[in-house]
């Protein structure tokens, strides 16, 4: 099994797993505790006119912040707890949502929480080749989704008997072994401090957090669902 980490872009025409860990892939999986589906959005003028349409909560950000108008933020510590009759969230956010719009093949959802889950479902999945992708920060590389991305390959490799991993994904791997070191890159990650800044701590506290959640979502026909 070919097992590799990119960027942005997924070179898996098998399966992938997008890691956007602060904050989209955490929201993501912890949204599909409360609600049936996630179906995420490219722009906030699609989000509401898919609200319009469909009804639903509304969940976003532009750089971090809550986009004005909607329900919430792109907030896990918020979704996690949020009591709605409604069974679709309907989430746009600043890099997550907008790497899902390229993917070719199948598409998972990782990050810290669900590291473990998302590896056993890959490797169930998976015929030849699972790419690990990372979403960044509009178009930059962020070490935060270097380093899920890393827990997420260090569960896939122990998952596979015979695995070929790239050499980036073994250093990702090595990077994300020290756990005290990688919960201090989250915090002083460019991502993790503007999320300081506008009082989301409890967010990033709550993304830094390993193998909590069993679930996966699994990118189908433009929703994410279980």
């Amino acid at each position: 099994m070919k097992v590799t980490l990119s960027f942005e872009e997924s070179i898996s025409s098998d399966i992938s797993i997008m890691v956007d860990v602060l904050r989209a892939s955490t929201t993501i999986t912890l949204a599909l505790n409360n609600f049936k589906r996630v179906i995420p959005c490219f722009s906030p003028d699609e989000a509401f006119n898919l609200k319009d349409k469909l009804g639903g909560v509304l969940a976003g950000e532009r750089d971090g912040a809550k986009i004005e108008g909607f329900d919430i933020g792109n907030t896990p510590w918020g979704i996690k707890d949020l009591k709605t009759p409604q069974d679709t969230l309907i989430l746009t956010t600043s890099n997550g949502t907008r790497i899902l719009e390229n993917m070719t093949s199948k598409v998972l959802v990782g990050c810290m929480i669900n590291a473990k889950a998302v590896a056993l479902k890959s490797t169930e999945l998976a015929c030849d080749h699972i790419d690990v992708v990372m979403a960044g920060v509009k178009g930059d590389f962020a070490i935060e989704d270097f380093l899920a991305s890393g827990e997420i390959l260090y569960w896939i490799s122990k998952n596979l008997d015979d695995s070929e991993l790239s050499e980036y994904a073994k250093a990702a791997i090595l990077a994300s072994r020290d756990y005290e070191s990688v919960k201090e890159a989250f915090f002083n990650s460019r991502s993790g401090k503007r999320l300081i800044e506008l009082n989301y701590k409890y967010d990033v506290e709550l993304c830094c957090l390993r193998n909590i959640s069993n679930n996966v979502a699994i990118y189908d026909n433009n929703e994410l669902i279980l």
